[in-house]
């Protein structure tokens, strides 16, 4: 089971961008890694006052939908040549200011010299 959350400085930007304060930046990069397990190899809970991920091993620039009004989906794939032989566990989405506004723990998922991952997440309103 997975651990989801939308991070205090996500919400704050949200906050402000509703006020009129801010104009809310861009969701741009989705970062993966392997720390988000404990030591029997299960997902770390989540608190949402994540500013990094704890091992962050790639991040790579999104593409978006909308599958309906209220959802955006954000989508990516890890190639062949990406990530080989690593098992990953947690993953992040970040602004185009460079801040982590959603992070995820999951159980370890392995990838393969010669697999290709797709990756969906969504943020549902």
């Amino acid at each position: 089971m997975s651990n989801t959350a939308m991070t205090v400085k996500g919400r704050e930007k949200l906050c402000k961008a509703h006020a009129g304060e801010i104009t809310l930046p861009k969701i741009k990069w989705i970062a993966f890694g392997t720390g988000g397990v404990d030591e029997n190899r299960q997902p770390l809970p989540v608190t949402g006052e994540e500013v990094e991920l704890k091992e962050e091993q790639y991040r790579m620039e999104l593409d978006h939908s909308f599958p309906i009004p209220t959802t955006c989906e954000y989508v990516c794939t890890l190639n062949k040549e990406d990530l080989p032989n690593l098992y990953l566990s947690e993953m992040g989405l970040f602004d185009e200011e460079g801040e982590l506004v959603m992070y995820s723990t999951f159980l370890e998922k392995g990838k393969d010299e010669d697999m290709t991952f797709h990756f969906q997440t969504q943020e549902i309103f």
